[in-house]
């Protein structure tokens, strides 16, 4: 399992695929774009030769369609199906981004492209094996470069907490302009709100005051004068993650954490 922090400053846990798995995958990806390879190099070659095209035409499209194969079929399926390959299909994995969230086009063909060497300079794909076993996170340079994991898609992933805001507050949380809040000062504020009820009263005051003057300057706002740090630390994070929400409506269920 490995420690995510997601774009609205949720913690999850997400079991890492590793090298086993990950192998079993490749190889059902990579029969299939043998497969492709052949059927591809075959049918432009015919059609080449229909067209009495030299042989230096048939090398250079014989050269293309086999790096298409090779860059091309991963990154395109694994945009299509949001970090699903048919290999990593069949063997319930997903490739994700950094934070937890789902891969784009350019994470994918950035893997792709890095596959090369990861898998096809050497021949053996040594170079994936060893950088895999030497990452935390089974990463190899692919991954490194394209800031993504790959994890496990059919565990059960435990609940991530969520801030409450005080209904007092979600008026005045509702027009904040969030997009200055950095991602590190947002997790400092929620394993605040998770640790407060651990929390001496003194600290709790000290810190919290600290974190709310810090935030509000962020989002370029002065905080609420009457209202414990607790209530506006809850307001702001209950508010980034509803707008987070409502940007990826998918989202794992989560369960409350009372601010």
């Amino acid at each position: 399992m490995a420690l995510f922090t997601t774009g609205e400053a949720v913690a999850v846990e997400l079991p890492i695929a590793r090298i086993a798995t990950r192998a079993a995958a490749f190889l059902l990806d990579l029969t299939l774009q043998v497969v492709l390879g052949i059927v591809l190099v075959f049918g432009v070659e015919a059609i080449l030769v229909s067209w009495n095209a030299d042989s230096a035409w048939r090398d250079a499209a014989a050269v293309v369609t086999i790096a298409a194969v090779l860059v091309g079929y991963p990154a395109v399926v694994e945009t299509l199906t949001r970090g699903r390959s048919v290999g990593k299909i069949a063997l319930g994995l997903r490739v994700v981004r950094a934070d937890g969230g789902p891969i784009d086009f350019r994470h994918a063909v950035t893997r792709s492209l890095s596959g090369l060497v990861d898998f096809w300079i050497l021949g053996t794909g040594l170079v994936a094996v060893v950088t895999s076993m030497c990452s935390p996170q089974g990463r190899r340079i692919g991954d490194a470069l394209a800031g993504t994991v790959v994890v496990h898609d059919r565990s059960r992933l435990p609940w991530a907490p969520l801030a409450v805001s005080p209904p007092w507050l979600a008026g005045w949380a509702r027009q904040l302009d969030l997009s200055g809040l950095p991602e590190e000062l947002a997790l400092a504020a929620r394993n605040y709100l998770m640790r407060s009820r651990t929390l001496t009263p003194a600290i709790l005051d000290q810190l919290g005051r600290r974190l709310v003057i810090e935030v509000c300057t962020a989002v370029r706002t002065p905080p609420p004068n009457g209202y414990p740090p607790v209530h506006i630390l809850g307001a702001v994070l209950a508010e980034r993650q509803r707008r987070a929400l409502q940007r990826s409506p998918r989202q794992a269920p989560m369960r409350p954490v009372a601010a």
